[in-house]
């Protein structure tokens, strides 16, 4: 893979705005997915769990106790016949009642399917149970990341992505559809409490470049405001493709490295196999846009935080 991009003035920084915890399926806490930004001099991280926002409080007063600036994200899950499709949230108004409520209920439709896929791994004989699982998850939502990992960890598979091909991912015989939403409401829901969409890395939809082209139209229609283009496993083909998109449909351009810790322990915070690089000032564009449309909110939480530090 190679996606690094130049950047010009080499004070500006660089960030990560793709990360996992084990409020879901990485393996570090909040805080230190925060102390590691930190430490390997990222200028700024977000935090973007799936279906849940339960990590944000932890990382966000981590940011402000580190001197490091935060994004609280999270990243929904969406119903795509032909692919894997994401919606990420930027600057969402994580404790509202409204979204904590919605995103329970997505919680309740991984809870379900975690044991109908140990179910079926016990169908192929293999030895594993949702104990063993429930053990390597960190008290966080479980996910099939843990399933991979309790399978690497017995010798079942070599690797992690081996689990998944073998055993965990879409068609594969321990597979479990589960209930999604639309990726219309996804970026409904992130809307309505004040975020702003963007698709993940778009190719994981296993679309055409004709066929992404028309489907992107459609979501910035119902509201989406950026698209994921610098991400650990992007190519320069599709990266440039991307850039194409975004210029096209006037979307914001972010990037992340989609970390998960020990869970995909190849993929480093901030550079992803190690070429990638993201600089801040994709950031600083994303706030122009969230400042555009909220801008009372913006300058409420500018204060909150210049107290804070």
């Amino acid at each position: 893979m190679f996606h690094q991009i130049k950047v010009k003035n080499k004070k500006q920084g660089l960030i990560d705005l793709h990360t996992h915890s084990t409020a879901s399926d990485g393996s570090f806490k909040p805080r230190e997915i925060v102390l590691l930004a930190k430490k390997i001099g990222l200028r700024a991280v977000a935090l973007t769990d799936h279906d849940t926002v339960k990590g944000l409080d932890e990382f966000m007063q981590a940011g402000t106790e580190n001197k490091l600036e935060t994004v609280p994200g999270v990243e929904l899950s969406a119903h795509f016949e032909k692919g894997t499709l994401h919606i990420l949230g930027y600057f969402l108004d994580y404790k509202n009642p409204t979204l904590i409520t919605k995103l329970k209920k997505f919680q309740q439709v991984r809870a379900e399917r975690n044991p109908k896929i140990i179910k079926k791994l016990q169908a192929l004989n293999i030895p594993i149970t949702y104990e063993e699982v429930i053990a390597i998850s960190g008290g966080g939502q479980i996910g099939r990341p843990h399933i991979a990992k309790v399978l690497l960890d017995k010798g079942i598979v070599n690797t992690f992505d081996e689990a998944f091909q073998r055993f965990l991912k879409k068609g594969g015989p321990a597979y479990v559809e589960k209930e999604y939403i639309s990726p219309k409401e996804c970026i409904e829901i992130i809307l309505e409490v004040g975020g702003l969409p963007v698709l993940a890395h778009p190719f994981t939809l296993h679309l055409e470049n004709r066929e992404l082209e028309v489907f992107v139209k459609k979501l910035k229609t119902w509201g989406l405001e950026g698209i994921e283009i610098y991400y650990t496993e992007h190519t320069q083909e599709q990266i440039n493709f991307y850039l194409y998109l975004a210029q096209r449909f006037n979307l914001c351009i972010t990037g992340g490295s989609d970390f998960h810790g020990e869970q995909k322990k190849e993929i480093k915070l901030g550079f992803g196999y190690g070429n990638l690089r993201i600089p801040y000032s994709l950031l600083e564009k994303l706030k122009e846009v969230y400042y555009a449309k909220y801008r009372d909110r913006f300058i409420r939480n500018q204060k909150t935080r210049t107290k804070s530090l």
